[in-house]
């Protein structure tokens, strides 16, 4: 594959970072937009560039099965899907947690049904934000490149033995041309360790795992995969701090743009938080006080980190990707609300829905959201949320 910067789609630099980070199974159901990723790593084994065995599985209850299996081996997996897909998988998604199973999945972020929409939007991945799993955002074609390989030095960490999901904006960032810029196979075994699983399955020494667990018991093991999640944060900002010295590319769990004199900020995850940046340009040559904090991690969540992050501007414009039906706000900003209850100094915080199943979001939208939550802040008028757009 070579290093140097190359024009290519999103998903088939992700699919390169795979097979450059040396994975042994790849389990995987094609579905929109998802499906580049898969095939191209199906040809990259048939073509007998990657020594690695492809499982062509019947759905993705399966994939996630038999990634499962071959992660409790000792083999490092990846998978990949989308949508119903992952809702399809989700029995499984919520297992591969429980045990402590390192495998990595692209989760190309597209509209749940119904109505059946190919289009992107965070509902897929807001229904199993609870499941234990590591959670990453990325903005664009580099960031997905480089998630992979963040992603395999975390999860296999032995500190950590987590599921990671990074997770892309459907069709937006999937099958986008952008310059990638790659690097070597050598950086990436440096990079990345050896995965050496502790209490591997193998048939000389059998034993058990996930087995039916008693009241007495279940609570402590509930505990556990909690202390996990939470105590694998230092382990990704190391991860992310060794990669930024290796390749001068920095990533953190929350991410500024002008927010350090801002009044309000634009709070944003994914792939808006571009298009949010260069609106906050424009309004800054208008005279308003905006900048905008960007989440990359959602799980765990970067509570310190964000606090640190708005505490003291007067309000947060939270752009959510789904809907919470019945709830106070999006999930996004119920969390954000949540985690500045009662701090002092923590802005009001305004909710807009926007973007659903693709939904295009301009930078005249953008303007508008953020003016116009400007004005509910001042008001007071903060509770629940606004669908943004929506026509009738």
């Amino acid at each position: 594959m070579g290093s140097g910067r190359k024009g290519v789609e999103v998903s088939i630099a992700m699919a390169d970072a795979v097979a450059q980070a040396d994975v042994d199974v790849i389990a995987a159901y094609p579905i929109t937009p998802q499906t580049h990723i898969v095939e191209h790593l199906a040809d990259i084994v048939a073509d007998g560039e990657l020594d690695a065995e492809f499982v062509p599985v019947d759905s993705e209850h399966s994939a996630m099965s038999v990634c499962c299996g071959s992660a409790a081996v000792g083999a490092r997996t990846f998978t990949s899907t989308s949508s119903q897909g992952l809702a399809l998988m989700s029995e499984i998604f919520f297992i591969t947690a429980a045990m402590r199973l390192p495998v990595v999945m692209a989760l190309a972020n597209r509209s749940l049904s119904s109505p059946l929409s190919i289009w992107n939007d965070h509902s897929d991945v807001m229904m199993v934000r609870d499941a234990g799993w590591i959670h990453i955002f990325i903005e664009n074609g580099q960031e997905a490149y480089d998630a992979i390989f963040n992603s395999f030095r975390i999860a296999e960490d032995p500190d950590v033995m987590l599921p990671v999901a990074v997770n892309m904006d459907g069709f937006i960032l999937t099958h986008m041309i952008e310059p990638v810029e790659y690097v070597d196979n050598e950086l990436v075994k440096k990079y990345i360790p050896e995965f050496k699983m502790k209490n591997a399955l193998h048939p000389d020494c059998p034993i058990s795992m996930g087995c039916f667990g008693m009241p007495e018991i279940y609570t402590e093991t509930q505990m556990n995969r909690e202390v996990g999640v939470v105590n694998s944060y230092p382990v990704i900002i190391k991860a992310w701090e060794e990669w930024g010295q290796l390749t001068g590319r920095h990533y953190h769990p929350v991410e500024t743009y002008l927010s350090d004199d801002a009044e309000y900020c634009i709070v944003t995850m994914g792939s808006f938080g571009e298009t949010a940046m260069e609106v906050a340009d424009m309004l800054r040559e208008e005279g308003e006080k905006v900048g905008v904090v960007k989440i990359r991690l959602w799980r765990p969540f970067p509570l310190d980190e964000f606090r640190k992050a708005v505490l003291g501007k007067k309000g947060l414009i939270v752009i959510d990707r789904a809907i919470s039906f019945g709830g106070p706000g999006g999930p996004v900003a119920s969390e954000v609300r949540s985690a500045l209850y009662n701090k002092k100094g923590a802005p009001v915080v305004v909710n807009y829905v926007a973007g659903l199943a693709g939904r295009d979001v301009s930078r005249k939208d953008f303007r508008n959201i953020i003016l116009e939550g400007k004005k509910k802040a001042e008001s007071g008028d903060t509770e629940g949320f606004t669908l943004y757009g929506v026509r009738g």
